[in-house]
């Protein structure tokens, strides 16, 4: 038996397409789990790590931060809207999921001393680092 196989690029990446809109939601490179969670960036410097969580639309009442055991979590509590009785919603797309993300702490982070700020739709977390006991420098004669 002789087996001939076709490369259609084209219609392979059609296919790939059809398969993921009816198979899978697409996720635009993010994984199903976390399609719901905001991303983050997180930057260092010399004095501290930056993260930035991007969260628009959202009040910063509703965001929680709280570290225990070196281990930084963040979440964001859906609050239920009231509904008026005078109005009829013709079409909702936004959607606010709550969601809680973990991150665990470098040994070099003083957690005493983070700070948040939520601005335009971005939560930024300040994460100092511990001040560096630097021992003097020694000098070791020769005998």
């Amino acid at each position: 038996m002789t087996m001939i196989k076709v490369n259609h690029p084209v219609q392979r990446n059609l296919n790939s397409f059809i398969d993921e809109f009816f198979n899978e939601l697409p996720t635009f490179g993010r994984n199903i789990n976390n399609l719901f969670t905001p991303a983050v960036n997180i930057v260092e410097n010399n004095e501290a790590y930056h993260m930035e969580l991007m969260a628009p639309g959202r009040n910063k009442e509703d965001f929680s931060i709280a570290v225990d055991k070196n281990l930084l979590t963040i979440s964001y509590e859906k609050k239920e809207e009231v509904k008026k009785e005078d109005v009829k919603t013709v079409r909702r797309e936004f959607s606010f999921q709550s969601f809680k993300r973990s991150f665990n702490l470098d040994e070099k982070i003083n957690a005493d001393g983070i700070q948040a700020r939520y601005e335009n739709g971005i939560l930024k977390v300040f994460l100092p680092k511990k001040a560096e006991v630097t021992q003097p420098v020694k000098s070791i004669t020769i005998e």
